[in-house]
């Protein structure tokens, strides 16, 4: 195995170079939008599971660690003029949770514990950028992460040794890739199978899009509960009650099969 070692320890770095090529390439174009969360927290810990592997006398598995580190401090320049996110509340608490394990990984000895430190905050670096997704999954190249996906399985060979300080940051960075490129692959399948069937029932989908339109106009309607909170005297719409939402919400979607 030793001798393998250094020959996947090279793939690995020639695949990390790889997939971030496109990534580029598309956030240059505008296709694509990096999360400014994620890829901020992505480029310290990067950083930080470098100099940690090395620590832990890690040899060829740090070629494919160390060109993470740079590409993707890269992507985050980028991400700062060209990408979305980063700034709401939410992002500011999960980048403090994901500082904690940055500290983690300083204050702890064992490299075990310290290298799981660094995987609890770039899972929640992973987790910043889902609902980006899952709303516009062309908004993220996914040949990207199925390469990035390689590149773990790859490192995790080089390692050459049943390490599980050393195995833990290739092996999880190889399942994370690959779990986000199967999320990717799946929600552009959906979110296409959605356009077609607009595409062949257009009257539909605007009949559809009319009555969401209604019973949202209904919603900006209501106004606070009465002191004593008794909700059946608050009007939701002219001659509608609170009491009486479910009734008109029903009644709508009847509507809406009934014309179709």
């Amino acid at each position: 195995m030793s001798d393998v070692a250094p020959a996947l320890g090279v793939l690995a770095g020639l695949v990390g170079i790889g997939d971030t090529i496109p990534y580029v390439r598309d956030t240059l174009r505008g296709a694509t939008r990096p999360h400014r969360g994620t890829w901020l927290i992505w480029s310290v810990l990067a950083m930080v599971v470098c100099l940690s592997q090395r620590a832990d006398g890690a040899s060829w598995s740090l070629l494919m660690v160390g060109t993470q580190a740079v590409l993707t401090s890269l992507i985050f320049l980028l991400a700062i003029d060209r990408g979305e996110g980063g700034m709401s509340r939410s992002d500011a608490i999960l980048i403090a949770i994901a500082s904690g394990g940055v500290i983690g990984w300083i204050l702890a000895d064992e490299p075990i514990i310290a290298t799981g430190c660094v995987v609890v905050a770039d899972l929640i670096g992973a987790t910043m950028k889902i609902p980006k997704t899952y709303r516009d999954p062309d908004s993220e190249t996914l040949a990207t992460f199925a390469f990035a996906s390689l590149s773990g399985m790859l490192a995790a060979g080089a390692v050459g040794a049943l390490d599980l300080s050393l195995l833990l940051y290739p092996v999880y960075f190889f399942l994370v890739n690959g779990a986000m490129a199967i999320f990717i692959h799946h929600r552009r399948a959906a979110v296409s199978a959605e356009r077609e069937r607009v595409a062949r029932d257009p009257g539909r989908e605007a009949q559809r899009q009319a009555v969401a339109l209604g019973l949202r106009k209904l919603d900006e309607a209501v106004e606070p509960l009465a002191a004593d909170g008794d909700a059946t005297a608050v009007d939701v719409g002219p001659g509608v009650r609170r009491a009486d939402r479910a009734a008109v919400e029903l009644d709508a979607k009847l509507a809406g099969r009934t014309a179709a």
